[in-house]
C-alpha cells in the first residue's frame, strides 16, 4: 500500500512538473498553424487557406501563408518575416522582450482568418478603383467574376488584398494600401 501511494505521488509530481506553464518556444508551438476553408478560386468549391509559423524562435520566425485550391494545388504562397512585422509596430507596442514578441505573433496568427479578412465578393458593383489598385484590368475582371477576395497585413498600415484571376490562372493583388 505504501509503495502504491509513493508511486502515485511520484507520478502526480512528474505530471505536474511536465504540464507547467511551458517555455516561450512551447507557447509559440501551441497555436503555430491556423486553417480556413472558403470558396476563393471558384464560387462554389472551397479552397484551403493556411498560415503557419515556420520557427519557434520569435525573431527568426516567418509566417507562411498559403492557399491550396479545391484540387489540392498550391495557388498562393507568401512568407511574412516576423522582424518586418515587429518593425511596423515598434512605436506602439513594446516588442523588445521575447515574451511580448511571442504574444504579438500569437495574436497575429489568431486574427489572420478573422471574418473581416474575407471579402465576399472581393469587389462590389459600386466600388471604383483608386491609386492603390496595381492592375486595373484585373480589378475589373475580379469585379465582373464576383469571386471572393482576401486581405492580410504586412504591417500596421500595409494591407494586401488578393483575388483569383481566371484569365491568368493565378492569385493576384487587386488592392495594396498603403505600401511602406
Amino acid at each position: 500500500m505504501i509503495k502504491t501511494t509513493i508511486h502515485l505521488m511520484l507520478l502526480a509530481f512528474l505530471i505536474a512538473s511536465c504540464s507547467g506553464s511551458g517555455t516561450e518556444s512551447e507557447k509559440m508551438a501551441d497555436s503555430s498553424v491556423k486553417t480556413m476553408v472558403k470558396p476563393f478560386s471558384d464560387s462554389l468549391k472551397a479552397d484551403t487557406f493556411q498560415v503557419r509559423r515556420s520557427s519557434n524562435a520569435a525573431k527568426e520566425t516567418e509566417l507562411l501563408f498559403t492557399i491550396r485550391s479545391h484540387e489540392g494545388k498550391e495557388i498562393y504562397r507568401e512568407e511574412i518575416k516576423a522582424d518586418d512585422l515587429f518593425k511596423n509596430y515598434d512605436a506602439t507596442i513594446d516588442l523588445k522582450k521575447k515574451k511580448n514578441q511571442v504574444k504579438f505573433l500569437n495574436e497575429e496568427l489568431s486574427r489572420f482568418f478573422d471574418e473581416e479578412n474575407l471579402m465576399e465578393p472581393a469587389i462590389t458593383e459600386q466600388e471604383q478603383p483608386d491609386q492603390y489598385v496595381p492592375d486595373r484590368q484585373f480589378y475589373e475582371e475580379l469585379k465582373a467574376s464576383q469571386l471572393n477576395g482576401f486581405i492580410y497585413r504586412l504591417g500596421k498600415e500595409n494591407k494586401v488584398y488578393i483575388g483569383w484571376s481566371a484569365k491568368a490562372q493565378k492569385v493576384k493583388i487587386y488592392y495594396h494600401c498603403c505600401k511602406q
